[in-house]
């Protein structure tokens, strides 16, 4: 059963009061609407939840970040919760996400993975650290490519880890140092993966894998002759001109119209560069070659542009600016001078407008 009369005029009250607020604060209206929506939110019609999650989101940028993170505080152990408040609050500024990321038993492996796809790298790492995440949330953090979310993920005791996704980790400590201890402590890390380790880790890592792991003296003898002579050599590079299934993939995504900008952060997050560059510049209708030299080889100015125009959010820019040049072995680097561009080039431009504004720069179109 849905609000009564009352309750839907108090709604439609606290709606205008949200668009014009008079001696109401918006504090005051954020807090009376949040409060009503956890309290009533199992008998709310799906009219009803719409409703409240505008008001609750059309308010968030201007209620005072204290206010927010005291109800998320507030939230985050609460078992009676309305779900889509609790994914509001995990959407918020990472501030306000990081209680309700770690401590809510609402969130379910859904949200944290679209979390994780969307989000920046602190909402990752948070996801990170909530304690007895499962399989499928640690396989898709494993795909991150922030040093930070990686470290965060192995020294979590509770994660629960499987083989395959050990495999990645593993391949991925050949080149982040940080991870080699972490991972050679962990419980659960296979034996033959311990072994494999030996080829790159310290002396006292080795000792530490042959003292803790039942290793067959061989296989160690093997490893370690692997490491005396394995040459570390760097990952391949793009392939100039994508695969054919690559582009059946983004033509059959771009028909169905499902080719979005989520797309384009999860691929990004997977080290699917090639299937970004396509995609990207289908989403930009721009050649292939004109859009790999317009985004990698001009500042972030362009690559701002792009982002705004395909739907890409400010607060993912620095995400998919690192991703994409660590992904081609460039060193990725901005100012805050540039960052000041950034802003305002989302601050500016609308999404036909970025992508008017990116034509005209590239000579295309």
């Amino acid at each position: 059963m849905g609000l009564t009369a009352r309750d839907m005029s108090d709604m439609s009250r606290l709606a205008q009061l949200a668009a014009n607020p008079q001696d109401t604060t918006r504090e005051e209206i954020y807090l009376a609407v949040a409060s009503l929506y956890r309290v009533q939110g199992t008998h709310l019609s799906d009219r009803e939840r719409d409703l409240m999650r505008d008001i609750l989101r059309r308010l968030t940028r201007d209620v005072e970040m204290a206010i927010r993170i005291a109800l998320a505080e507030r939230l985050a152990d609460d078992t009676t919760a309305p779900n889509d408040l609790i994914v509001l609050l995990a959407d918020d500024a990472i501030e306000v996400a990081r209680p309700v990321i770690l401590r809510s038993p609402l969130l379910t492996d859904a949200d944290i993975l679209r979390l994780i796809v969307e989000c920046g790298v602190a909402h990752q790492e948070a996801v990170a650290a909530r304690p007895h995440i499962g399989e499928t949330v640690t396989e898709a953090l494993a795909k991150c490519a922030a040093e930070s979310v990686l470290v965060t993920l192995v020294r979590n005791a509770t994660a629960r880890i499987s083989p395959a996704t050990y495999e990645v980790l593993v391949d991925k400590s050949r080149q982040i140092a940080s991870l080699q201890e972490p991972i050679t402590k962990r419980d659960d890390l296979p034996p033959v993966l311990a072994t494999r380790m030996c080829e790159w880790v310290s002396d006292a890592l080795k000792t530490y894998i042959v003292q803790n792991y039942e290793i067959e003296p061989k296989r160690l003898e093997t490893a370690f002759t692997q490491a005396e002579t394995v040459v570390k050599s760097e990952p391949p590079p793009p392939k100039s001109t994508p695969a054919d299934s690559a582009h059946k993939l983004i033509d059959k995504l771009h028909a169905a119209g499902q080719l979005k900008a989520g797309f384009l952060l999860r691929v990004l997050h997977q080290g699917q560069i090639d299937l970004f560059d396509l995609a990207f510049a289908r989403l930009l209708d721009l050649p292939l070659t004109e859009l790999r030299q317009n985004l990698y080889e001009r500042g972030p100015r362009t690559v701002a542009l792009a982002c705004r125009a395909v739907g890409i959010d400010r607060c993912v820019f620095a995400t998919v600016f690192n991703l994409s040049r660590q992904a081609r072995l460039m060193k990725p680097a901005l100012s805050p001078e540039d960052m000041k561009l950034v802003e305002s080039i989302f601050n500016t431009f609308g999404k036909t407008e970025a992508m008017d504004e990116l034509h005209a720069m590239v000579g295309w179109g």
